[in-house]
């Protein structure tokens, strides 16, 4: 049934000239038949150059929402319209706003994964990818305010020796792994190296051999010498290590002891039958308001100019 379904979604995709983007998240078969597989950086960046009338984003909805924005005038749908995101929810635009009032004199720095009223307070977005740059590209006196990843902001604080204010928001999934369930599977394979995501808890990036955005750790794999990896971050990204190295073993860390698994709810509500449908029907589609985009855009292109002058993207 893939298979048929597979081969109506690249019919459709060319009549309708549409463009597939998936996050290195999602289910293996909607990997396979994306034009593009990437982290938010590289999505945001392909985001900005396709030429196609219609964008399907295999992702979640405020990746959707950065489509959208970078592309206000080409239609933007999402297999599943309620695929958020637990990090994104953690921090709504009017608390937000409210807490801003107490740093009226902060530059405010906003993860990607983030609401588009979110990034319209912000004056930068960042990626777990090029974070680190870009908050060590500013004067070391600059005050900021760094949301919604607490963990996030914590990492980089430790790297930049800055002092960043922090939103107390996390990404379920990723704060869930415990740096003691890791060490347990260290014991069993002591020649593994431990590579997490830096939304990870701080107890665990302290035990961690690498730490980095998804494209980061494929990377790291694909260069080092190793032969096993412990995997600290969402199940979706075995898929690619896997296809790229397969003759080296990657042991993904369980979010508790009654599952061999740590996968997002909403990264796998997309399915290969809902991609087929949301292209047929061109639906659920992502509609922001006009001047929410306008606001909403400034930070994110701010952040993509930033990263082409460090060479973070090609």
């Amino acid at each position: 049934m893939n298979n048929n379904l597979n081969q109506d979604i690249l019919k459709l995709k060319i009549e309708k000239n549409a463009v597939i983007l998936a996050h290195y998240y999602q289910l293996p078969e909607i990997q396979d038949i994306a034009d593009y597989v990437g982290d938010s950086l590289g999505l945001a960046q392909k985001a900005t150059k396709t030429d196609a009338d219609i964008i399907v984003f295999a992702g979640v909805h405020f990746m959707a929402e950065t489509a959208k924005i970078i592309n206000p005038h080409k239609k933007v749908i999402l297999p599943d319209i309620d695929a958020g995101c637990s990090l994104a929810d953690s921090c709504n635009a009017e608390s937000l706003s409210i807490f801003l009032k107490d740093y009226p004199d902060h530059t405010v720095i906003s993860y990607i994964n983030c609401s588009a009223e979110v990034k319209s307070l912000s004056d930068i977005i960042v990626t777990s990818g090029n974070a680190v740059k870009i908050v060590e590209s500013l004067p070391e006196n600059e005050k900021i305010v760094f949301a919604p990843d607490k963990n996030l902001g914590a990492y980089i604080n430790s790297v930049t020796g800055r002092k960043m204010v922090l939103w107390n928001g996390t990404c379920v999934i990723h704060d869930i792994i415990e740096a003691e369930e890791v060490l347990k599977i260290k014991i069993g394979h002591p020649d593994a190296k431990i590579i997490s995501h830096p939304e990870c808890n701080a107890a665990l990036l302290e035990i961690s051999d690498f730490i980095g955005s998804t494209t980061a750790m494929i990377s790291f794999i694909r260069s080092d010498k190793s032969e096993r990896y412990i995997i600290a971050t969402e199940t979706g990204i075995l898929h690619q290590m896997k296809k790229e190295m397969p003759q080296k073993e990657f042991i993904i860390v369980p979010a508790d002891e009654s599952c061999a698994c740590n996968d997002c709810k909403y990264m796998k509500m997309n399915t290969i039958e809902k991609l087929y449908d949301c292209l047929l029907n061109e639906k659920p589609e992502i509609i922001l308001a006009e001047d929410l985009m306008i606001k909403a855009r400034k930070p994110i292109m701010k952040m993509l100019e930033m990263s082409k002058n460090m060479h973070l993207i090609k």
